[in-house]
């Protein structure tokens, strides 16, 4: 066990000093600038696909029509067959918030093959955004429960002309209120940048690329240039298939932000285990060998340590305890930047090995539902083949 906690220990320490420092989590867009960038404030096309956001589209096309970006914004929902009145509620939402003529509702048509869900919906979303705003230079893809604050799109735009990225993503602050949501959603942050180091992906020479879904404003000339949205079709993580897709030829951003939040709770266990398990095992690849190295690597890092800290003293072995709360605090300070992002207290970070243990058994489920058959989905549908292999369920 003390070999254990040692080599626990030497990856700790190579996570915290050769790893692009992510873990200050400290990756956010600029304050509004008072002046445009140069040649004026572009033309934007926002695309929401939604399927059964009847708890959230109001707030968000609500979000969107007050932004105080100084350009024209044209907001494009696609209603995936939606059977709870999200296209209700979002036309009523547009029509309070005046939005007229910039506010355009897309009846998404039935799921084509070879395209999972949520992409298929963006598809139509980004060919009503051509037909409607042809001279918009950026798309906006951002999801149905995000609520957007009011300077956010001018903020992403300014990153964008600035530094002529052709990505410019925020990972949103989530939902941590109910206790699981406080003991996994900081958890599920910092994860995430441990896997994809913010500053990496956010340096052009690094090959590192991610982005978050949620909120992802793309240069239309790029993603033409790339493909269009249709190159990924399959993929179920299309948020960091699309930033390797526009890496390979341009720079991109991704950064958090504690400003634009997600409207999405998470009030179980289940629910949070739902949305890892969805595509968790894909992010492997679908490898054995890449799951068999996943575990063992979380138990290494996240389980050793502490047994060996609490073990230590029980069996007398004092080097053991050493090394082991040596691990144990080490992962403590590289997780404090993300609770404090989240409001949580500095103790928080003893919870770290639970969320750790818990994400490596949704991990293992994962890939259970991937060889039942009943892989990662889109409200409602499942997708059989995993990526690029659509058989609807539901």
């Amino acid at each position: 066990m003390t070999g254990a906690a040692l080599l626990a220990l030497a990856v700790w320490a190579g996570i915290l000093f050769c790893r692009g420092r992510f873990w200050f989590a400290d990756q956010h867009l600029s304050p509004a600038a008072k002046t445009p960038p140069k040649g004026g404030w572009p033309d934007i096309a926002a695309v929401i696909p939604a399927r059964d956001e009847a708890d959230s589209i109001a707030r968000t096309v609500a979000s969107l029509f007050a932004q105080n970006y100084p350009g024209r914004l044209d907001v494009v929902v696609v209603d995936d067959n939606s059977t709870d009145g999200t296209a209700a509620l979002a036309r009523g939402a547009a029509d309070a918030a005046d939005g007229g003529s910039r506010f355009h509702l897309v009846t998404g048509r039935p799921l084509a093959e070879g395209w999972s869900g949520k992409l298929w919906a963006v598809h139509q979303g980004l060919e009503a955004a051509r037909a409607a705003a042809a001279d918009a230079r950026y798309v906006l893809l951002t999801d149905a429960d995000i609520a957007h604050d009011p300077a956010n799109l001018r903020r992403l735009v300014e990153k964008a002309e600035m530094e002529n990225r052709d990505l410019v993503s925020l990972m949103v602050r989530l939902n941590c209120e109910t206790p699981w949501e406080r003991l996994l959603i900081p958890a599920f942050v910092f994860f995430f940048q441990k896997l994809f180091p913010f500053p990496w992906v956010n340096d052009p020479v690094k090959r590192t690329a991610a982005a978050a879904g949620g909120c992802m404003l793309v240069r239309r000339a790029a993603l033409d240039a790339a493909g269009g949205i249709g190159a990924i079709r399959g993929r179920l993580i299309d948020d960091c298939a699309l930033a390797a897709l526009l890496k390979a030829r341009g720079a991109i951003w991704l950064g958090l932000s504690r400003e634009t939040v997600s409207l999405r709770r998470y009030d179980g266990l289940g629910e949070l285990w739902r949305m890892v398990a969805r595509t968790a095992y894909e992010q492997l690849g679908h490898s054995p060998l890449m799951l068999l190295g996943t575990v063992a690597g979380m138990v290494l890092l996240y389980l050793v340590p502490p047994v060996a800290a609490l073990w230590g003293p029980v069996a007398g072995d004092w080097p053991m305890l050493a090394v082991g709360a040596g691990g144990w605090l080490a992962m403590a300070v590289a997780y404090f930047p993300t609770l404090r992002l989240y409001g949580r207290p500095p103790w928080a970070a003893l919870g770290l090995p639970v969320a750790g243990f818990l994400y490596t058994l949704m991990t293992v489920d994962s890939a259970r539902r991937h060889y039942l058959g009943r892989g990662g989905g889109w409200k409602g549908r499942t997708y059989a083949g995993g990526a690029g292999a659509p058989g609807s369920r539901g």
